[in-house]
């Protein structure tokens, strides 16, 4: 006989996996702040732990069954703070150009404008799918290869090379994805106005 695994989502705050979460938002502002500072070093510590806690409250929180409405709004929350403060960081260092950051910039606001339009029908923001979290994790590598980039040697020449790569896989993913969001709410709007 199989056995199925179940999965319950509470309204519990204080999980492990939403204490990590929280713990990254926390880091937001250090890690701009370290950015702007150009202390490099330490803003590419604050992103790998970023990065760790990313992938530990996920696990964490289907492992431990603790996954939380709150938890599901956390992470992309604290993923796109992260990419933000990093954009901004990185445009206002000139190590990444602006047309770039206003590619991502207006993505997020395509989806914000998906979110409204899902609230004002009653539903919930869409859940990540693995095209965004594929998007995700290419900028999350792109952006500290790039600010490795801002020197000079081979390892600056490798962090540039990768860097661009991951961003234009990232940016590519990170643009279909939204597509994907857009079709997904434009269905259930179509799918609302037939059932009226």
């Amino acid at each position: 006989m199989e056995v199925q695994e179940t999965r319950v989502q509470t309204d519990r705050i204080f999980t492990i996996p939403n204490i990590l979460s929280m713990a990254r938002l926390a880091g937001v502002p250090l890690f701009l702040w370290l950015i702007l500072a150009e202390h490099d070093g330490w803003a590419l510590a604050v992103l790998m732990l970023s990065g760790v806690s990313d992938y530990l409250d996920g696990k964490l929180a289907r492992k431990w069954n603790q996954i939380s409405s709150l938890g599901r709004l956390l992470d992309p929350a604290a993923d796109r703070l992260y990419i933000l403060s990093t954009l901004f960081g990185l445009t206002w260092r000139e190590i990444l150009p602006l047309w770039l950051t206003a590619a991502l910039v207006a993505r997020e606001l395509m989806l914000l404008v998906m979110v409204w339009i899902l609230r004002r029908h009653g539903y919930p923001p869409p859940q990540v799918n693995f095209l965004g979290k594929a998007a995700t994790f290419n900028l999350m590598y792109a952006f500290p290869l790039l600010l490795l980039s801002d020197g000079t040697g081979w390892l600056a020449w490798m962090g540039s090379v990768f860097g661009w790569a991951f961003a234009g896989w990232g940016t590519t993913l990170y643009w279909w994805a939204g597509i994907l969001y857009v079709v997904q709410v434009r269905r259930l709007v179509k799918a609302d106005a037939a059932a009226d």
